[in-house]
């Protein structure tokens, strides 16, 4: 980091309707470029950065894979590494964001923050909200306050952490939350107005994500019989359960669960939308005391979709049974979470 001059910012373009226009068959698809959503805001001449860009993909962001990621997250850890930069943004397709973002924090271990945004009206519409979001990235990955915080997100002018942000709504401006524990702040007037910073931020993860991995992600659902679960069970080399509630299943489910838990990593996650995973209060047949008890691993407060992103990579990086147990036990998940 060079104090003696403006902090450097690299912003980072992966797509997604933020930089939509329309294309000639109808709709709207990515098309523009970094200086061109740079040029877009004006206003990013108040902010005391040197802006720098990198057009890393161009794709909508369903269509961003794991392995994109990881080579963002290699990226970006040479450059901080090297003390290039200062902070870093990231604009990309909001389908998949709150799923980039927590991956980003699990793989990135720079010092440097990375913020991800983007925006949920492409360029075209009235009242398009990129801009406004990219203005208020850009003002908090310069911010020293954002130093050592790893990934964070920002819309609607509220930062939020990665592994708490949630889409709560296909269309609306506001569509970021992040349920059980609200925004880390606000950008306000382009200053950085921070109260509160991530409760837990993992190591970053070391080892190289060489070894193939599918992990399934299953829902809970009234009068489910398990017999897709089953289908599903046997090709998955790890399998994350969106379990009713506290982290119920089905009586029916326990043996296969059992038995699945067995052979591979099984991680039992709510699908409430907020909340955590409980550890011994109830005790009926697929209960969470009672699966717990039969060898799956609590996701604590994780939602289904993060869990899924954090076996996929400690499977990927060849991590064992028992250290995969250990990286989910910080987020109040075991015995060895409480506390």
């Amino acid at each position: 980091m060079n104090t003696s001059s403006p902090p450097t910012v690299l912003v980072v373009t992966l797509g997604g309707t933020i930089a939509m226009t329309s294309a000639p068959e109808g709709g709207v698809r990515p098309a523009l470029g970094a200086h061109d959503l740079l040029a877009a805001v004006p206003q990013l001449g108040d902010v005391v950065a040197q802006v720098k860009t990198l057009e890393f993909r161009s794709v909508p962001g369903a269509s961003l894979s794991i392995d994109d990621m990881n080579e963002l997250a290699d990226t970006l850890g040479a450059m901080d590494a090297e003390g290039t930069l200062d902070g870093v943004v990231v604009t990309q397709g909001t389908d998949t964001l709150e799923e980039t973002a927590y991956l980003l924090s699990l793989l990135y271990g720079g010092t440097a923050p990375v913020v991800v945004t983007g925006a949920m009206r492409h360029p075209e519409m009235a009242g398009a909200d990129g801009p406004a979001n990219l203005l208020a990235a850009v003002a908090l990955a310069a911010s020293p306050q954002a130093r050592g915080l790893g990934v964070l997100v920002v819309f609607s002018d509220q930062i939020f952490d990665a592994a708490r942000v949630r889409k709560t709504h296909s269309t609306s401006t506001t569509a970021f939350t992040a349920p059980g524990t609200g925004p880390l702040g606000t950008v306000i007037e382009g200053r950085v107005r921070l109260l509160a910073v991530p409760a837990h931020r993992p190591p970053p993860l070391t080892a190289p994500m060489r070894i193939p991995a599918r992990v399934g992600l299953y829902v809970a659902s009234l009068g489910d019989d398990g017999v897709m679960l089953r289908a599903m069970a046997e090709h998955a080399d790890g399998l994350v359960i969106a379990a009713f509630g506290a982290g119920h299943v089905p009586a029916a489910w326990v043996p296969l669960l059992e038995d699945t838990a067995r052979r591979i990593p099984v991680v039992l996650a709510s699908r409430a939308g907020s909340g955590t995973t409980l550890t011994r209060t109830y005790g009926f047949p697929g209960s969470e005391k009672d699966l717990l008890g039969r060898g799956l691993i609590g996701a604590g407060h994780l939602d289904p979709l993060k869990a899924r992103l954090l076996l996929t990579t400690l499977l990927r990086t060849g991590t064992h049974r028992a250290g995969i147990r250990r990286a989910f036990a910080p987020l109040g998940t075991t015995a060895e979470g409480r506390g």
